[in-house]
This record gives structure tokens, sequence and C-alpha cells, in this order.
């Protein structure tokens, strides 16, 4: 019989709760001992459904509960402050997106897990869908050369009365942005690590266009221009009919590889065509409140971060990966506030 290596609390226990919950319920080596929320409703609720203790206050949990590992779920304003509580309290961390809402405190995030010597790993589950490995490999292998250019779409539908619904969404001290934070920043941090190199600069706009009760920007667009020459075009918005499709291009020497949804297609110049397909027998229901869009890799990565930390590994997508994404959106927000190139 398999061991328990890993014992685990699970903070915020919303939307985003099941995507951790259940992909750890399947882990043999992974159990889950506690779950937190500030609504007890919800606590209860969850910790019946995995049979495990409630808390009301994460702190208490950290503190008390027989645990080495948090995952947060909660508000972005929360993943710092929660973060560096776990880290210093010993317990490894696996954070949703975003980091954070202020770069500065996503550094902090990384220092603090390093100083004692935890592992902290972040959600970027869509490394993990077929069509972004195919990509990934071809441009490892060399098959497509170079990139020479890339853009990026993301037009998906938000309205007042989605924000209405929440107490921190559309703010800027508390989701720290609006599309570009919450709904872009998987497509953008999918084109940087495609590029796979360093920014020199971001150039941006942002702009609410056609919200009434929200603070931050619905609409962004701009340039990221790396180090390699790679200039990377991103448009988004929030006030679109319905989430269409993400779409991906990288324009590169061999091919033009492109990504609609999940599904990647890889077109070389030689005529001969690459298509990701989909695996029909990967399928797991998450519940009411789970987004076609999130995917179903949530459990792969939750899987292989769990495996690399049983080998005392680093997470495939650690802190120090996860800091240069943030960095990225961070300067997004700069340039488009300022109305000024934000050089790295």
């Amino acid at each position: 019989m398999v061991g328990i290596n890993f014992k685990v609390g699970i903070i915020g226990c919303g939307n985003i709760f099941p995507m951790h919950a259940i992909p750890l319920s399947n882990i043999e080596t992974v159990e889950i001992k506690a779950v937190c929320d500030i609504k007890e409703d919800r606590a209860i609720a969850a910790s019946k459904e995995y049979n495990c203790e409630y808390y009301t206050d994460y702190k208490q949990m950290i503190d008390t509960a027989d645990i080495d590992c948090v995952h947060i779920c909660t508000p972005h304003y929360m993943h710092a402050p929660m973060s560096i509580y776990a880290a210093k309290a010993k317990k490894h961390i696996l954070t949703e997106k975003p980091m954070t809402i202020e770069y500065h405190d996503a550094v902090s995030m990384v220092e603090t897990a390093k100083q004692n010597d935890v592992a902290l790993g972040v959600i970027f589950q869509n490394h993990y869908n077929h069509g972004s490995q195919l990509i990934k490999k071809n441009l490892e292998s060399g098959a497509l050369g170079k990139i020479i250019s890339a853009k990026a779409i993301v037009t998906w539908k938000r309205t007042d009365e989605y924000y209405s619904k929440s107490d921190w969404k559309g703010t800027w001290d508390k989701e720290g942005g609006g599309v570009v934070i919450d709904q872009a920043i998987h497509t953008l941090d999918l084109v940087r690590w495609f590029v796979d190199s360093e920014i020199e600069y971001v150039d941006a706009q942002i702009s609410n266009r056609a919200h009434n009760i929200i603070q931050v920007e619905d609409s962004a667009e701009g340039v990221i221009k790396f180090k390699n020459n790679v200039l990377a075009g991103f448009y988004t918005i929030n006030y679109y009919g319905y989430d269409a499709p993400v779409e991906i291009e990288l324009y590169c020497e061999k091919a033009t590889a492109k990504m609609v949804g999940n599904k990647a297609t890889i077109l070389f110049n030689d005529g001969k065509i690459l298509e990701s397909k989909e695996d029909n027998s990967e399928s797991m229901y998450y519940g009411k409140s789970y987004k076609s869009y999130w995917g179903i890799s949530h459990i792969k990565q939750i899987t292989e971060h769990y495996n690399m930390l049983a080998q005392n590994k680093k997470p495939p997508i650690d802190g120090e990966y996860g800091l240069k994404t943030q960095r990225m959106i961070s300067a997004i927000y700069n340039s488009g506030k300022v109305s000024k190139r934000i050089y790295f």
C-alpha cells in the first residue's frame, strides 16, 4: 500500500477549490487534512465532503493542523501574506495565479520560501494542455526554427453583474487589476514560456471602456519586446459577447504555430501539418463552477508538483518561474498607468 507523503491544508473553499481538492483526493500519496474559509458555511461543507478539519482563520490552520503543505485558493491580495506566513511555518506552498498583486510582494514570497527551505509552486496549468505541449516540444527541438514574432488575443465576457457578486473583483487593492491579471494572464504567460527569453521592455495601454462599476481595466493592448528580438503583440478585452477561444500565434522561421483554445496546429513551410490531439480518456468532473477553458490540467500540474516534492526537487512551475510572469504583468500595468515604455 502506498503511504501518505504529504498532508495538505487548502485555504479558500470558493469556485477554484474543486480544481485543487479533487486532484489532491486522487493522488495516493497525498491526504487533505484541513480546509479553511472565512465563510464558515463553505468551510463546513468542504470539510464534510473531504472528511477533514475546518478552520475560518488561515493562521490557526497553519499553526495547529497536522499539515505540511498549503494550497492557496483565495483572492489575489491574500496570496502573498498567506504564502509568507505558511513558509515561515515551514509549510510547502502551491498558490493559484497570480502570485500576488505587486511584484515586490512576489519577490518576498520567493525569498521567504528559500530562507525556510520550502517549495513554492504557482498554478499555470495550461502548460500541460496538449496544444501547449505540442508547440513547446517543437520549439525546443528546433523544428520550428527561431520565433520571429508572436501575438495573443483574449476576448471574453465579464459583465457588471459578474463584478457585483464579488467583494474583491474589479478593485485595484484586492484583485490588482482586471482583464490582464485575471483573464489574460494564462495566455500572456504561455507566450512568455514559448518565447523563452528575458524581456527587454513592455509598452502597453489599459482602459475601462465598457463597465460602470469597476475600478480596473477591461481592455489592454500592447507589445512585449524580448531580448532575443521577438516582438509579441497582445490584445485583450472582457466585454465581448462570450468567452471566445483564446488565440496565440507564433510566426517562426520554419513554420507558423497557432493555438485556438487548447488545440494547436503547426503549419510548416514545406506544407507539413501537425495538430494536437485531445485524449478523450482525460476527463474529470469538477462541479458546476468548472469553466471549460480551465482545461483538465490542474491534476497534471498538481500531480507533478507532488512527484517532484517526493524526490526533493523543485516544483515544475516554481516561485522563480512565477516571478518572471508576475514582473511582466506588473510592467503591463505600470506602462498602462503612466503611458510610458517600461524597460527591464
